[in-house]
């Protein structure tokens, strides 16, 4: 039910250390206005029913761990990877935070509030205000050391429509060959509309700064300033948590093109910052869903990246009994609120395989 894709000796230690261990759950809800810009994800149908997905997502998860029936965002024609997280996350009791780094609307549930705010489109080359980014590290870094004291290991997931993007920004700005490899809810990636928005974004970044280069080097330009300009306000918070977390036990950082840029960030923020951090506790967690988009390349990125282990569930819904679940096997959707990561867990810990997976995930959706 786990594949591992790159790293593998590192990737093999991790799995063996967590098999058995029931861990604490994160999810990190955050907002783009990238996520408006037409046909740019396929999380809700229209960019207004993109600006409330994260919202949705979160109302969800909360209220459906509560007990409590919420519907799921509109995702066009498969339904949101929130169901399968908390399908999972419900069943197995796995004690869960979630966590609003910078929504547009306060949701009516009681998320934990980092004092965040919505980042702006990348392609304006000013996402986020640098005491945003700065704040949102902080407490990232506070949350995950507090986290990490409550389970033997962290999964920690996201939420930000348009996010794909913003992962392409700052992957390309600490100078990774991101362009093509990077995936999104659309079956068929849409690279080129990712592409204008980056490099509009990364040329007024320039001009603001007076640099003359078409490409940012770790070397040339701080990675904080990078968040800033092309960032969103997950990214922060997560590369915080997973350094925090990683002194005191495993990290999963579930998620694909995403965490793969929280990686990156991980790594070039403790070094500028010189943060202590423990890499060989720290993997990426998808789904094969994102692993087999023949019109991305995740494993290439990874490798791109150079030393993180990425892992993959081996989930399939295509025997689930509705077809918005099926969907899934299309390349509709993927990822996203830590569903792979979950996935991946809920193997480690209880040994689920294909049956139970199904079972529990048509049971909630039949329920819905």
């Amino acid at each position: 039910m786990i594949k591992i894709h790159t790293q593998l000796f590192q990737a093999k230690r991790w799995l063996e250390r967590y098999r058995g261990v029931q861990p604490v759950f994160a999810c990190v809800f955050g907002f783009t206005a990238t996520g408006l810009v037409p046909g740019i994800s396929t999380a809700g149908v229209t960019p207004e029913d993109r600006f409330y997905t994260a919202i949705r997502d979160a109302e969800f998860l909360y209220n459906s761990l509560s007990q409590y029936q919420c519907p799921l965002p509109f995702f066009k024609p498969t339904s949101s990877p929130a169901l399968i997280s908390s399908a999972i996350l419900e069943r197995q009791k796995i004690p869960t935070y979630l966590f609003n780094a910078g929504l547009p609307l306060v949701p009516r549930i009681p998320l934990i509030d980092l004092g965040g705010k919505p980042a702006k489109c990348v392609s304006q080359g000013c996402a986020l205000e640098m005491t945003t980014v700065r704040h949102l590290l902080e407490q990232g870094l506070i949350w995950g050391e507090r986290l990490a004291k409550r389970g033997k290991y962290l999964i920690v997931g996201e939420c930000v429509v348009g996010g794909t993007t913003t992962a392409l920004a700052i992957l390309t700005g600490l100078g990774f060959s991101a362009l093509g490899k990077v995936n999104s809810s659309h079956p068929t990636c849409n690279h080129d509309q990712k592409w204008v928005l980056v490099q509009s974004g990364l040329n007024k970044f320039e001009e603001q700064t007076c640099w003359q280069n078409s490409l940012l080097t770790t070397t040339s330009r701080p990675v904080l300033s990078l968040l800033a300009a092309l960032g969103d306000p997950m990214q922060v918070v997560v590369a915080g948590m997973a350094i925090a977390a990683s002194r005191v036990g495993g990290v999963l950082l579930a998620g694909g093109t995403q965490m793969l840029a929280v990686y990156a960030l991980i790594r070039t923020i403790a070094r500028e910052l010189t943060l202590i951090w423990q890499p060989e506790q720290v993997v990426v967690g998808t789904t094969r869903w994102v692993v087999e988009d023949a019109t991305g390349d995740t494993v290439g990125l990874a490798e791109e990246v150079g030393a993180v282990p990425l892992l993959a569930t081996q989930l399939s819904l295509a025997n689930s009994c509705h077809h918005q679940l099926r969907a899934y096997e299309q390349g509709y959707a993927k990822e996203g609120v830590g569903a792979g990561g979950c996935a991946i867990a809920a193997n480690l810990y209880l040994g689920w395989e294909q049956a139970q997976f199904i079972e529990v995930i048509d049971s909630l959706y039949t329920a819905i």
